[in-house]
Order: structure tokens, then sequence, then C-alpha cells
């Protein structure tokens, strides 16, 4: 299950309407081995695509510096789908290589006619996913 306060849940939401029609990124960082999203760090989607994302290379290396100064670990990798449910994608499964994190989908289009977004989190380890559980919280 993710648990994660109700302040980064309306950050990470802000982020993927902002950058609509493109798709949005980003992380929440928490130090290690909590397992507990504290640090919002939203990221420029280099691709600039409304299908797809892709962390600039030089940002991703200076962030995982960064958590590594800090003791901290990508808790929730986020993203967001324009014009589809929030489920991962092929794509997205095959970037997936941080096995204990959260994989938290946004989508921005009302295709399941639920309201405006959906939000929702993943487990993606060896290409399987499991959705999990959402616990959202006023704080820690």
């Amino acid at each position: 299950m993710l648990t994660i306060t109700q302040a980064l849940f309306d950050q990470i939401v802000a982020h993927a309407r902002q950058d609509h029609p493109d798709e949005a990124c980003g992380v929440v960082a928490g130090p290690e081995g909590t397992g507990r999203p504290e640090r919002f760090i939203p990221m420029l989607n280099a691709a600039r695509s409304p299908t797809f994302y892709e962390f600039d290379s030089g940002d991703l290396l200076k962030l995982y510096r960064e958590m590594d100064d800090r003791d901290e670990e990508p808790v929730v990798i986020y993203h967001s789908h324009t014009a589809t449910e929030a489920y991962p994608s092929r794509t997205d499964i095959s970037y997936a290589n941080e096995p204990g994190a959260h994989y938290v989908l946004v989508s921005t289009a009302d295709s399941d006619d639920a309201g405006p977004f959906q939000f929702r989190s993943y487990r993606i380890v060896e290409g399987v996913i499991t959705e999990e559980e959402i616990k959202v919280v006023e704080a820690y």
C-alpha cells in the first residue's frame, strides 16, 4: 500500500494538470529504507510529448547524486497519461527499474467517467504489474 500525504497527492495532480497536454513526470524522495514519500521533485519531460515521458539524463543523474547525498531514495516515481487510463503501458513497464518504488500514474483524461483524473499506484517488478491501495493522510 502507498501511504501519501494530501499535500503530496495534490502536488502530483497539479503537476499533471499543469503539463497537460504533455505528460508530466517526477519523483517523490524519502529517507532511505522508510518507504515514506516526503520530498516532491517535479521533473521536466525531456520528450515534451502527450504520449511519452522521458527524464532528462543529466537531470536524473543530478537527482540521484542529490538523493544519495541526503540518504534518500525514490519512493514514488510518477507520470501522467493524457489520453488513456492510469495504467502502465509497455514502455512504462520497460522503464520501471526501481523495484522498491511505487509507480504512480495520473490520468488527465476522463477515460472512465469517474471524473477529470485518476490517481493509481503500482508496483512493477521484473515486468509484473501489481496495483496497490492508496491511503491519503494529512500527515505521517
